[in-house]
């Protein structure tokens, strides 16, 4: 009976165990529903949150992040400095600044900010306003601030201002020397001139340090500079005479070079137009080209001098020669004639001095009629003048010539020729040629390029340069030099006479051929002088493309200003005037 009961009881404990145990399951149950619905929930929000992040403000968001962005460039390649015959800086590698705004970090009101930069940055407080409401962070509000700048800057203490350092290349002499060292753009990329003809000379090796003004530093310590032989004093004072000429004559162009006759170095090289390298984005960029190099002309009288000298070393003429000028010539349906026919007619038998003191283009084709065409063909050649200077000036370009065979068949070709027509050449070439003539007839190479200098005046490097061919004697030399000092005593050079000092020159005045043939109403002047005449140390040639007026020739507009460079050059090299009695008797006066 006892046993029957706690069997009893035992089933009744487990039926109520077990009854109590189904809510228990229910509850969990439930809980699981609520917590997989919250999740679902979640997840659901999340895709729609990305999907309006991502689809909707895509765009917006990306633009945002790239303005916060730290602008962590890779460094610019370092360029040594670049310097004129005196050290005088022309181009330099410096630390310049970005400054960026984050209104949302200002801590005093955008008008107080703009207040406080506006005399420091030179921009009108509206116009700062005006950019800091343009967006709330990543406003980059100015380029290119000096050192100096920034620290005025940072000196405010303004939270949300942020200047981000930059290497950049500075050019501090502007316009004067830009045809010439060129630029190197915002992305430390050359563009043109020395800038990209030197490079591998000019770059050190790369920064290890990715902070741009980490990186100066090491720069500073590999003092080293580009020497070039160019006198920035002379450059100055010529570059302001060019662009007076140019000015008051309404001229397209213009250029003047100074060259020693003996090393070949350039002393000056002036053209116009020109531009800002510091702000090349600026520019037209047809004034990146030098024109001086890399454009053809025809050289019209000055080449006068050249072909005498291979008529006297061909052995054809002598220096006491007569020839018959008649004033005008006829080859065929050709009518050349001299371009004082109209008034001084034919001047019949003349010297070799006085056909290069009237410049007259009839007794210039006498003289190289005693020349067979082939010779005269083949001294044009050893002359390179199908061929470049060999400057160390990068894009220079070669001359121009007729083909042989039609040189040789016609008879007007070398007529032409004769009197500096109907063959081109670039101004740089042209003083090579000039400089052959005054020097005892090397063929020496113009260059700008000195080496590369250490700050003690070490030479670390220097451009290798051949022997110049010698290509007159010196004889004919001489010769010229007494036949051109009597063009700027009584003939069409008069206007380039400096009293005291003994000086050769030519002038020229060239027809400007049409790019679809033939020659139009354009004129080229130009004016080669040589001194002194007695020992001959440097040619100055100027070179004025399309002057205007009637009275545009080279006496009249380019010899004037060869003149008035020669004056500066005697005064800055220390040249002393000729004695008395090497100049007539003729003293030197202010």
């Amino acid at each position: 009976m006892a046993s029957s009961v706690s069997s009893a009881a035992t089933r009744h404990r487990r039926r109520r165990r077990f009854h109590r145990g189904s809510p228990t399951i229910t509850n969990t149950g439930r809980r699981l529903v609520l917590v997989w619905s919250l999740l679902m929930v979640a997840l659901i929000a999340l895709a729609g949150r990305l999907v309006w992040l991502q689809l909707v403000q895509g765009d917006n968001l990306s633009q945002l992040a790239e303005q916060q962005r730290p602008l962590v460039n890779p460094p610019q390649p370092l360029r040594y400095p670049i310097v004129d015959r005196q050290g005088n800086v022309l181009a330099v590698d410096r630390l310049v600044y970005t400054l960026y705004g984050h209104p949302q970090l200002f801590k005093q009101p955008p008008e107080q900010i703009a207040a406080a930069l506006s005399p420091i940055l030179e921009i009108p407080e509206a116009e700062l306003l005006s950019q800091f409401h343009r967006q709330s962070t990543g406003i980059r509000v100015v380029d290119g601030l000096s050192a100096e700048v920034a620290s005025r800057i940072r000196q405010l203490r303004r939270d949300g201002l942020e200047l981000l350092p930059q290497q950049q290349r500075f050019y501090p002499q502007q316009g004067l020397f830009a045809p010439i060292v060129g630029f190197v753009n915002l992305e430390g990329e050359a563009q043109a001139g020395l800038e990209i003809a030197q490079q591998e000379q000019l770059l050190l090796s790369p920064p290890e340090q990715a902070d741009p003004a980490l990186a100066m530093v090491h720069f500073q310590k590999a003092k080293a500079s580009l020497k070039l032989t160019l006198d920035g004093r002379l450059q100055r004072v010529v570059q302001q005479q060019l662009e007076s000429v140019i000015s008051r004559h309404g001229a397209k162009r213009g250029t003047v070079m100074v060259m020693d006759v003996d090393t070949g170095e350039m002393l000056a090289l002036a053209t116009l137009p020109t531009y800002d390298p510091n702000q090349y984005y600026q520019a037209d960029v047809s004034a990146f080209r030098n024109w001086a190099i890399s454009d053809l002309y025809e050289p019209g009288s000055t080449f006068k001098p050249i072909n005498i000298a291979i008529a006297l070393e061909s052995g054809v003429l002598s220096p006491d020669e007569l020839v018959n000028d008649s004033g005008q010539i006829q080859f065929g349906k050709w009518l050349i004639k001299n371009s004082d026919f109209a008034t001084a007619g034919g001047r019949g038998p003349i010297s070799i001095t006085d056909v290069l003191k009237y410049s007259s283009n009839v007794g210039m084709i006498r003289i190289m009629q005693k020349l067979p065409p082939q010779d005269y063909f083949a001294w044009l050649q050893t002359l390179g003048l199908d061929e470049t200077s060999g400057s160390d000036l990068p894009n220079e370009a070669p001359g121009q010539i007729k083909e042989r065979e039609q040189f040789i068949r016609s008879k007007v070709e070398p007529a032409t020729t004769a009197f500096g027509q109907g063959l081109s050449l670039t101004p740089i070439k042209m003083m090579q040629l000039q400089a052959a003539v005054a020097n005892g007839g090397q063929l020496v190479t113009p260059h700008v390029v000195s080496g590369l200098i250490a700050e003690d005046g070490t030479l670390l490097w220097q451009p290798r340069r051949s022997t110049p061919p010698q290509v007159f004697s010196e004889k004919t030399s001489q010769a010229l030099m007494a036949m051109l000092e009597a063009v700027v005593e009584d003939g069409t050079g008069e206007p380039a006479q400096v009293a005291g000092y003994r000086i050769g020159g030519k002038t020229g005045t060239a027809q400007k051929a049409n790019p679809s043939g033939g020659y139009g109403s354009g004129r080229i002047t130009s004016f080669v002088g040589i001194l002194p005449v007695d020992a001959p140390r440097y040619v100055v040639m100027a070179v004025i493309d399309e002057p205007q007026g009637d009275n545009a020739y080279g006496s009249t507009v380019a010899a004037p200003l060869v003149k008035q460079v020669i004056e500066s050059l005697v005064v800055l090299d220390g040249l002393p005037p000729a004695a008395p009695e090497d100049t007539g008797g003729k003293a030197p006066t202010n």
